[in-house]
């Protein structure tokens, strides 16, 4: 069914998928990465993540972050700050509207590294937390100038920054450089499933192997030869290895 959250004055829009009724007892919560949104047909990560959970019980909500998809707003004012207040919006929702008492944050790439931030925030109410290739290199990128092959004067940052033919703030890499990415994630102690490709070519499967340093009831599988995606030959593997993890 789609679902509208209000989140820091615009509207996010979405889908509760794998039941019938909105009142739930569990939900997982799935978060797209940076110029992505919450994948609308199959062949799509968490697209296939969504309907693979659901056939096995487990309702989730996919959305896309403000900027995104069908979801309001600007791309360009886009922050990790901003998809941090956005993700609360939908915590508070599946916590309210929704009923649940089991919330799992799910999130790949840039979407992981809100997640696993969200989880350090909120360590008493979610459940377990899933990173599919966490973008924590983002904040190393930023202190360096560089994005996606788009550079920068990191000294100076610009108003704004093209990457990938899309407009992305200043203010974007000037909060990024600064973040608390592991500081945040590292207080959150229930348990945590970590998955990255070790043909990555966009993050370093290091920022994998630093989550599961810091989170204290993690595991960590590195998968050869998938890339960023996680969309390659594997990708049945990564979604039975998340739904195994998610009902255990």
């Amino acid at each position: 069914m789609k679902i509208t959250v209000k989140g820091a004055g615009l509207t996010l829009r979405g889908v509760l998928e794998g039941t019938t009724t909105i009142q739930n007892d569990e939900v997982a919560i799935l978060m797209h990465g940076f110029q992505g949104d919450r994948g609308n047909e199959p062949g799509k990560l968490l697209y296939d993540l969504a309907h693979h959970l659901s056939a096995a019980g487990i309702p989730t909500i996919r959305f896309d972050f403000a900027g995104c998809g069908q979801s309001d707003g600007d791309y360009s004012k886009m922050t990790i700050l901003s998809e941090l207040l956005d993700g609360m919006a939908i915590i508070d929702f599946a916590r309210t509207t929704v009923g649940a008492k089991k919330i799992y944050l799910v999130g790949h790439s840039q979407g992981g590294v809100v997640a696993s931030m969200l989880s350090g925030y909120y360590r008493d109410l979610i459940s377990k937390l899933v990173l599919l290739a966490p973008a924590a290199t983002l904040k190393d990128d930023a202190l360096r100038g560089e994005c996606q092959g788009t550079a920068y004067d990191p000294q100076h940052i610009p108003l704004t920054v093209p990457v990938n033919g899309q407009v992305v703030s200043g203010q974007y890499f000037r909060t990024a450089q600064l973040l608390p990415i592991y500081e945040t994630a590292q207080h959150f102690a229930n348990p945590a499933l970590i998955i990255h490709g070790n043909d990555d070519q966009v993050v370093s499967p290091e920022a994998a192997k630093k989550y599961n340093v810091i989170l204290q009831n993690s595991r960590l599988y590195l998968v050869d030869g998938e890339d960023h995606s996680l969309e390659g030959t594997k990708v049945a593997e990564t979604l039975q290895l998340v739904t195994d993890f998610l009902q255990e």
